[in-house]
């Protein structure tokens, strides 16, 4: 089994892959008579293929077993999904360019005040917290058409990833 050296989450790391969600470097707006700030254009939403709509959801993560083993990963051929978490818990990313090229695999330790915004066809890997009960919420594709497609993996090809927590 490979294990995936996982590397901090960064903008200029994940790009091939998407969006980092966070407002690092950014400028804010100073909106509501100074009382709040806003932070524009964080992320590419990609949802209207084939008529598709912006779905927002509030998932509810638990920690898979130790060491993490990596045996599917998915993708979304007709809009982008992101992710941002509400608990500010620490959380892991894995995309690959490949799902059958083990070298393609990435793997991304993402702080708790940084999401991701997974671009149309990127492989990943589902949601995977460091917490139980690890609230996210998600902006993502509703709408006809197949927009999910899974590869799993077989035995040889599986990849671990440990756990920054263990």
């Amino acid at each position: 089994m490979v294990t995936l050296s996982i590397e901090p989450l960064t903008k200029q790391a994940f790009a091939p892959f998407g969006d980092v969600v966070e407002t690092q470097g950014r400028t804010p707006l100073s909106i509501n008579q100074g009382y709040a700030q806003r932070f524009n254009g964080l992320a590419d939403i990609d949802v209207v293929a084939e008529g598709g709509e912006v779905n927002i959801s509030w998932f509810v993560a638990s920690v898979r077993p130790a060491p993490i083993a990596i045996r599917l990963m998915e993708r979304h051929p007709l809009g982008s999904q992101l992710f941002m978490p509400l608990n500010a818990a620490d959380w892991l990313v894995v995309v690959c360019t490949d799902p059958s090229v083990s070298s393609s695999y990435r793997a991304f330790a993402a702080k708790g005040h940084q999401g991701v915004n997974y671009a149309r066809n990127c492989w990943h890997h589902p949601l995977l917290v460091l917490e139980d009960a690890s609230a996210f919420l998600v902006v993502d594709r509703k709408g006809d058409g197949a927009n999910l497609e899974e590869y799993w993996l077989s035995e040889p090809l599986q990849l671990g990833v440990q756990s920054a927590a263990s």
